[in-house]
């Protein structure tokens, strides 16, 4: 299928690891130019360097920033003044119960999920528009639909993420810019292997008995009963990146493996 990706300019926040670095290079094998970003140089050459090992005509731009800051998003915007495609993919989780979690936790957690994608937003969005066609997504969680107790603040910014995509659509009446989110079930990425590794080791059993038992305590309702890999979510990603989605608008897009127990 082609995906009409070609002349495609994209920005895949956070695109050094996990569904960021699939996502990108998704968007790399179908011929759109992908700007790699990371908080590092060496995060982010490493980055290229895979993406290139896959497919070495690819066309990538470096931009090691880190744009949950403003300043940094103001250099972005100067440096890349035009996009086609925005996917505002960067963020961060941590485990902590309400009581323990602070002032700065939260504030951490909104600057990084959501007003990076809030800055970016506002100043690429009205482009897309004068310039007659744009894709905009915010990668959410369907932790925003069911807020897990012992991470609320995470929750919380990914229900934001939704709220900002469907708010942005409706200013997009008689485009051609679409905005979505997408609700990413449990995936498997580098932070995730790595803590599932480490519970493996201090409970001295294997790494396919604590995804097991994952899905049995906190994950009953997945229909997949396995963490998705960043390859499957990045493979729904780019359809919505690509002009063969015109139709969809607005959506709070799954990719979830069941969780969510809704038909809407």
């Amino acid at each position: 299928m082609n995906l009409e990706l070609e002349n495609k300019t994209a920005l895949v926040t956070g695109s050094t690891a996990g569904i960021g670095l699939a996502i990108a290079t998704s968007l790399a094998r179908e011929g759109a130019t992908v700007i790699i970003n990371g908080r590092t140089k060496k995060r982010v050459n490493e980055a290229i360097s895979q993406i290139h090992g896959q497919y070495s005509n690819a066309k990538l731009e470096p931009l090691p920033a880190d744009v949950s800051a403003s300043t940094a998003v103001a250099e972005t915007t100067k440096k890349y003044p035009k996009l086609d495609i925005l996917i505002n993919n960067v963020g961060i989780g941590e485990l902590k119960p309400f009581e323990k979690i602070s002032d700065s936790d939260w504030f951490r957690l909104i600057e990084i999920n959501f007003m990076s994608g809030v800055r970016l937003s506002r100043f690429y969005f009205p482009l897309m528009k004068k310039q007659g066609w744009g894709r905009i997504l915010f990668i959410s969680s369907e932790s925003g639909v069911n807020i897990p107790s012992n991470m609320i603040h995470y929750g919380v910014t990914k229900t934001m993420q939704i709220a900002l995509a469907r708010g942005l659509a409706e200013t997009t009446t008689g485009t051609a810019v679409t905005v979505n989110s997408i609700v990413v079930g449990p995936t498997s990425t580098e932070g995730v292997n790595k803590f599932v590794a480490n519970l493996a080791k201090k409970a001295n059993t294997g790494v396919a008995e604590i995804e097991a038992n994952f899905f049995k305590s906190e994950r009953p309702g997945s229909l997949l009963q396995r963490f998705a890999r960043a390859e499957e979510v990045a493979n729904l990603i780019l359809f919505y990146s690509s002009p063969l989605s015109s139709a969809t608008n607005g959506a709070a897009i799954r990719v979830d493996g069941g969780v969510v127990r809704s038909i809407l």
